[in-house]
């Protein structure tokens, strides 16, 4: 695969990143309206339902349809959820469809964007391609925020035109995707998603593969609490939300690059322990964002290095864990795990905040943290030996996500 060819699809998959990362504007869009994080999260949690009518469809049409397609199809759908959402006048119970467009066609796109670049890749060429692919698409979702921080605040434009320009660039994405598949040919023998995902979930089960599949749903769970809702947890203290993204971004992006192939290398359970480490302490500093701008930076940071590089460990868990026969099951269970945390706890989240304050809501999001911490201690004591943290991801399933 030649790399400008590579960057058609890097780029579609930064454009389409930026339409997850804009769902930080919500909030903001609704209180508008005269909402508030309620309606954030009852607009995510229709995009979890949509996520989880994606993956079956990437299952059963990308081998046939081709993956970079089915993205660029996922990227039209997060467009419309965008113009659909741009277009509300008033409060209604139609912003769970909204959501679902938008969950649908992210869902789509997470696991066939990956896919198709997999197709496309050897098994020695694999982590390097994926390495990258995974900073376009965290600098898509760090970025996006920022950019359309800087539309509404500093050019005074309105959360509905925000939502306008993201879904021309979801257009943009699609297009750039549906190139790629064009100019870069799928190889004749590809291997299909398997359908059977559903089936071997029992069996998963029995392995210690269940383990990072759980502890990637709570951690999603802390991902999305705390970036969501930073509008919120930064109102009155006279901080700036881009700022927390842009450290975020900044700091996952870099890390991939300097600090992946050392953790890659290193004992997995020691790893994931010190990276929730991390995570956890990124909770704890939160409490304190009104004591100012350098605070909020150090939130960040650690998020960003702790989130940021524990999901490919644990996801090379995931794969790790259980017998050959059930990795692209155990990665789609993954995958659906990540969705359900990423889009199902806002609305957990947003009631918390309207209802019983920040407070209580960073304590909810401290409480997931550390039970994902309590289920990697758990997995170590079911572990008699060290599993190799180096896999060749075979499948092209695999997902790369923030």
């Amino acid at each position: 695969m030649r790399a400008s060819h590579a960057y058609c699809l890097f780029v579609g998959s930064f454009l389409t990143a930026a339409g997850y990362g804009a769902t930080f504007l919500l909030t903001e869009h609704f209180r508008s309206l005269g909402g508030s994080e309620i309606e954030t999260g009852v607009t995510l949690a229709g995009a979890m339902v949509g996520t989880l009518v994606g993956v079956p469809l990437v299952g059963w049409f990308a081998g046939r349809f081709g993956a970079a397609r089915m993205a660029a199809l996922g990227a039209l759908s997060v467009c419309a959820g965008y113009l659909a959402l741009a277009a509300l006048q008033t409060l209604s119970p139609l912003i769970g469809a909204v959501g679902f467009l938008i969950g649908i066609g992210w869902g789509v796109f997470y696991l066939a964007a990956p896919m198709a670049l997999s197709e496309r890749v050897t098994d020695r060429e694999r982590g390097f391609w994926f390495t990258r692919f995974g900073a376009f698409l965290m600098a898509g979702i760090g970025a996006s925020p920022v950019v359309a921080g800087a539309l509404t605040g500093g050019l005074g434009l309105s959360t509905s035109m925000a939502f306008c320009l993201v879904a021309a660039a979801c257009v943009l994405a699609a297009l750039l995707l549906w190139v790629f598949e064009a100019l870069s040919p799928r190889p004749a023998a590809t291997t299909q998603a398997s359908n059977g995902w559903v089936r071997k979930l029992p069996g998963i089960a029995k392995t210690r593969a269940i383990y990072p599949i759980l502890m990637v749903g709570l951690g999603a769970c802390v991902f999305s609490g705390v970036l969501t809702f930073q509008t919120s947890l930064v109102r009155g203290t006279g901080l700036q939300a881009s700022t927390f993204f842009a450290a975020y971004a900044m700091t996952v992006v870099a890390s991939r690059f300097v600090l992946a192939p050392i953790v890659s290398r290193a004992n997995g359970d020691r790893a994931a322990l010190v990276l929730l480490s991390l995570m956890i302490l990124g909770v704890v500093v939160a409490f304190a964002l009104r004591y100012g701008v350098l605070v909020q930076i150090a939130s960040a940071v650690l998020l960003g290095l702790g989130y940021g590089l524990v999901y490919s460990v644990i996801q090379t868990q995931a794969v790790n864990d259980g017998p050959p026969e059930q990795r692209s099951a155990a990665l789609t269970w993954f995958a659906i795990a990540y969705f359900l945390g990423i889009f199902g706890f806002p609305m957990l989240g947003g009631w918390l905040i309207v209802k019983v304050g920040i407070a209580g809501f960073l304590g909810a999001v401290l409480i997931f943290a550390l039970a994902e911490m309590g289920l990697a201690l758990l997995r170590v004591r079911k572990v008699p030996r060290a599993l190799p943290l180096a896999v060749s991801f075979d499948e092209p399933g695999q997902t790369v996500g923030p």
